[in-house]
C-alpha cells in the first residue's frame, strides 16, 4: 500500500480501480492464485473486468470462511474499509456491488451463510451491506456513500 493510503486520512487522490487488487494481494497474499486465474482468465479484454475480479475475491473470502480460517481476514476487511471511503466513484461501486453484493449471495455459500460475514465488517461495508439488502428486500436505490 502507498503511505498516502492512511486510515482517517483525506487522499489527495482518490483509489483508481487498477490498484484495487494490489491493496488486496497486500493483504492477504494467499488470493494470489485465484487473482491470476482471473487475470488468464480476462486476458485479452479491452477493459479489465474488475467485477469479476471481486467475484473471484469473494469466492476466496467465503471459502476461507468455510475452512475456519477468519484470521486473515480482517486486513482483507480494511482494505474494503479504504476502498470505501478512499476509492473513486467506480471503485466504491464495485466494491458494494462486486465484492459486497456477491458476499451475500445465497448460491455462493455451501456450508456457510452471508451472516458469518457480518462481524467481520468495518463501518462502511457494513453500511454498505445493508445497503444492498435494502436493494434485493425493498428496490432501495444503493447510494454512492462518498
Amino acid at each position: 500500500p502507498r503511505p498516502d493510503r492512511g486510515a482517517g486520512r483525506v487522499p489527495e487522490t482518490l483509489i483508481p480501480p487498477e490498484e484495487m487488487f494490489d491493496l488486496f494481494l497486500a493483504a492477504d497474499p494467499s488470493f494470489e492464485p485465484s487473482w491470476r486465474e482471473w487475470k488468464a482468465e480476462t486476458e485479452g479484454n479491452e477493459e479489465p473486468l474488475y467485477y469479476l475480479g471481486l467475484s473471484a475475491l469473494a469466492r476466496h473470502i467465503i471459502a476461507l470462511v468455510a475452512q475456519h480460517q477468519t484470521q486473515g481476514l480482517s486486513p482483507l476487511f480494511k482494505v474494503v474499509e479504504t476502498l470505501l471511503s478512499e476509492g473513486d466513484r467506480y471503485v466504491r461501486e464495485a466494491v458494494t456491488v462486486g465484492l459486497i453484493e456477491d458476499l451475500q449471495n445465497l448460491n455462493l455459500h455451501e456450508t456457510t451463510h452471508p451472516n458469518d460475514l457480518v462481524p467481520l465488517l468495518g463501518p462502511r461495508a457494513a453500511q454498505a451491506w445493508e445497503d444492498v439488502a435494502a436493494f434485493w428486500s425493498d428496490g432501495v436505490i444503493i447510494p454512492d456513500r462518498a
